[in-house]
């Protein structure tokens, strides 16, 4: 579908891409990976067309369907902008028209085949994809959109463009968790290829086939899922380390013999000086970045950084955030999950008193410090420099007790000299938000009130953010739609549950199993006794949950392939003529917590038999 060979891409004098070889097959899923300003998004780019390369080719054998990180817009509404990616359809109508007032009755035969296939209206599936991504009001104007917006759109045209090859950069991006688990679904099932850059750990456990990493300025290639990954690279890099090693002993003894050797005068000894000038000319192997911070502050409190009573807000007459309690201590790190549009980021602003609640009381320590990192990611002055941003036009800045150089703060951070004098704008976004989070550090803060923080990390950088909130001492509000961040790192999760109920739960995964039962109740019959809360489970398994551990996995597999049917289903026109799309897409809608209930129910009882 696609080929690229021998890809080079440099950026001044930082040399991105040195010699980049891929190759896609029809029905591959790939996950592009590595770390930030690697040139992962630059090679996405130089792949879609939307970028050339220094040096390369790149060949394209099907039609493509783009989704970048700052994505361009048409003007006109969210509809009339997603319904010009149906291009290719009307193309389809334009010429069986055409072949039909021709009288070319094989050309009309063969068109009509089609047509009959994908559909003669597809309007249906605008709005399906639309709604399926959460994106705004169809009549609204796209110049009017927020950054998480344009990116639904945008990912909405890719979708309803009918390409052979999807091309994907960071598409979890703005999206909630049943958005995410309705993507990994489609893109689960889509017939033809996909690359994708994402940091979602869960998608691409599920939806990769083979994973690539950008490393070192060359593409390394390994079949199987992200676990697989993990495995096989591990591996490698033993085995290259052990190579460069028995180099490096060589070159040593190669050097040590040339150093005590009268002038080479005999063939053989020419050949040695020859293998050692190899030697000593071969790329020496790349050691891996890796870096830590520390938001510990040693400050000692009591129980309470925060205390919210009664609090309430509404917008427009609706409730988004309805008298919530909430107590903030050391060593809490609260989720915070719900649809987009929920009242997610308002909760955040009143917290953070950039947004005045309607009612309630935010009663703050006296001693406690805040830090906030928001979505659009301010705080950064573009025209600044790497340096300046760092310490804020400092030559040092100060960490605990001690003052350090801005210069060696930043290599911490994996900031390497010749990028010190890089304005901000030149930064990737992963780029951005690691800096960000140099900046978090220095900051000394108790409350960290965090927006979507893994957008643009990569997945070296969000495990290193994971372990310095493991073990901060203050306190976390974190919004993300990241789920393995969510069971990794929230202590508890608070639940958006519409109409301003907010919810507290012990994990993620509480939560899907509170919405199933929800979902089941709302389908149940009026007359269904209401069932009781389970109790504490017991410490081993009663026979009735042997059981019901045994039949998990077949309901399980089950679940998927129902709802694998029902997409299929949805994704054929003859369901909308019928008039069963609505009971069907109500279906999906309960399978998504009801699959992720299953797991959950199937990990606890399984954690219990262990």
């Amino acid at each position: 579908m696609l080929s690229a060979n021998a890809i080079e891409k440099a950026w001044g004098d930082r040399h991105i891409l040195r010699g980049v070889d891929i190759i896609v097959q029809p029905g591959e899923r790939v996950g592009l990976v590595g770390p930030n300003g690697c040139g992962k998004s630059t090679l996405l780019s130089i792949l879609a067309g939307e970028m050339e390369p220094d040096h390369g080719v790149v060949q394209r054998r099907a039609a493509i369907g783009w989704l970048g990180q700052t994505p361009e817009l048409p003007p006109g509404t969210v509809r009339e902008v997603a319904s010009a990616a149906l291009g290719w359809h009307r193309d389809l109508l334009r010429g069986w028209e055409e072949a039909l007032a021709a009288g070319d009755e094989v050309r009309v035969a063969e068109l009509q085949t089609r047509l009959d296939h994908v559909g003669w209206d597809l309007s249906h599936q605008v709005d399906m994809v639309l709604g399926r991504l959460n994106a705004p009001a169809a009549d609204r104007g796209v110049e009017r959109l927020s950054g998480g917006e344009r990116r639904r759109v945008a990912l909405a045209r890719a979708l309803l463009a009918s390409p052979d090859l999807l091309l994907l950069d960071e598409p979890t991006n703005h999206l909630d968790s049943e958005t995410v688990s309705w993507l990994e679904g489609f893109l689960g099932s889509f017939r033809g290829g996909v690359v994708l850059v994402t940091h979602d750990r869960y998608l691409l456990e599920a939806v990769a086939t083979r994973i690539v990493e950008v490393e070192d300025g060359i593409a390394v290639s390994y079949d199987g899922s992200y676990g697989d990954y993990l495995i096989s690279r591990a591996e490698r890099q033993a085995s290259l380390q052990r190579s460069e090693d028995a180099r490096l002993s060589l070159l040593e003894r190669e050097a040590a013999w040339a150093a005590r050797s009268p002038a080479a005068r005999t063939t053989k000894q020419k050949a040695r000086l020859d293998r050692l000038a190899a030697l000593q000319a071969a790329r020496p192997l790349k050691q891996e970045q890796s870096f830590s911070f520390d938001l510990r502050t040693g400050t000692k409190f009591g129980r309470t950084f925060m205390e919210v009573r009664g609090l309430r807000k509404a917008w427009a007459g609706r409730a988004v955030v309805k008298d919530l309690d909430l107590d903030l201590g050391p060593g809490d790190r609260i989720g915070v999950v719900g649809a987009n549009g929920a009242g997610k980021s308002t909760l955040l602003g009143m917290l953070t008193g950039a947004i005045a609640q309607d009612a309630g009381t935010i009663t703050r320590g006296p001693r406690v410090r805040s830090a906030v990192l928001d979505q659009e990611r301010t705080g950064l002055s573009l025209d600044t420099t790497v340096f300046e941003a760092a310490g804020d036009g400092n030559d040092q800045v100060v960490i605990g007790d001690h003052a350090v150089h801005v210069a060696s703060f930043l290599r911490r951070f994996l900031f390497p000299r010749e990028m010190l004098e890089q304005r901000v704008r030149g930064l990737s976004g992963g780029e951005r938000a690691r800096l960000l989070l140099a900046r978090l550090m220095l900051q000394g803060s108790h409350l960290l009130l965090l927006d979507e923080p893994t957008n643009d990390l990569d997945l070296m950088t969000l495990s290193v953010l994971e372990e310095a909130l493991l073990g901060f001492d203050g306190a976390a509000v974190i919004v993300t739609h990241d789920r393995a961040f969510l069971d990794r790192v929230c202590t508890a999760v608070l639940a958006f549950h519409g109409d301003g109920r907010i919810v507290r739960y012990a994990s993620r995964l509480q939560w899907l199993e509170a919405l199933a039962a929800e979902g089941q109740a709302a389908s149940a019959p009026a007359s269904a006794p209401k069932v009781a809360p389970r109790a504490a489970p017991a410490a081993r398994l009663s026979y009735k949950e042997q059981q019901e551990l045994a039949a998990l996995p077949a309901r399980i597999e089950a679940l998927e392939a129902e709802r694998a049917a029902v997409e299929a289903k949805l994704a054929d026109p003859s369901t909308y003529r019928s008039g069963g799309a609505a009971a069907l897409t109500a279906r999906l809608e309960a399978l998504g917590p009801e699959t992720e209930a299953a797991y959950a129910r199937w990990e606890a009882l399984e954690a219990r038999r262990s």
